[in-house]
């Protein structure tokens, strides 16, 4: 049987900066000037906008686990619960140092796009290790393609076992919610070779 997948949008990777540090705004603060967060998660609803699945625990037996981090999660999450096995999306938070963080404490000042701050940043964190070395190997590939076509580098973080927060419940499945809500997803042009059957 196929796993299901129960995928989480993060809001980039790298969370928190001190308020109105506008000179800090471009990299992570340490874990010493990270903001002190709360111990009690953020409260969502239990049931997905979109498929009526859970979206807290537990989950479906075998269900796997999965973060993607892709700038402004509106968008990344409509394209995710839109796929096929995905049984359920959440967006939310990694990757820092603040313990269940709001918005407000996540916005900072790197950019993609139209969104800015280090919370921009590109991640997939992995759950199992299959997750792990697939991830690694389709950024590998990928790099390959986006070198032909004259792109510099991959900057996204791959890895395991980070902790997961969520985001505020308004944020959770936006734009079924909101559906003329901004999405500012775009990209680079290049398809990505894995599941395409190289030519000869």
């Amino acid at each position: 049987m196929v796993p299901s997948f129960r995928l989480r949008l993060i809001c980039r990777h790298f969370f928190t900066y001190r308020m109105g540090d506008m000179a800090s705004k471009a990299q992570m603060p340490t874990p010493e000037e990270a903001l002190p967060g709360r111990t009690d998660s953020i409260k969502i609803s239990i049931k997905h906008d979109v498929n009526g699945n859970r979206t807290v625990p537990p989950f479906p037996e075998g269900t796997e686990t999965a973060m993607f981090g892709m700038g402004c999660f509106w968008g990344a999450e409509r394209k995710f619960w839109r796929q096929k096995g995905v049984y359920s999306t959440q967006v939310g938070y990694a990757g820092g140092f603040t313990p269940n963080p709001t918005y407000n404490e996540v916005c900072s000042g790197m950019r993609q796009g139209n969104d800015a701050g280090t919370t921009y940043r590109s991640a997939i964190y992995t759950s199992t290790q299959q997750q792990l070395e697939e991830a690694l190997a389709s950024k590998d590939q990928y790099q390959k393609v986006l070198t032909e076509e004259g792109f510099g580098p991959i900057t996204t973080e791959v890895s395991d076992g980070k902790q997961f927060y969520y985001a505020e419940d308004y944020h959770q499945q936006y734009l079924s919610k909101n559906p003329n809500g901004y999405c500012g997803l775009g990209g680079t042009g290049v398809s990505c070779p894995i599941g395409i059957k190289n030519r000869p």
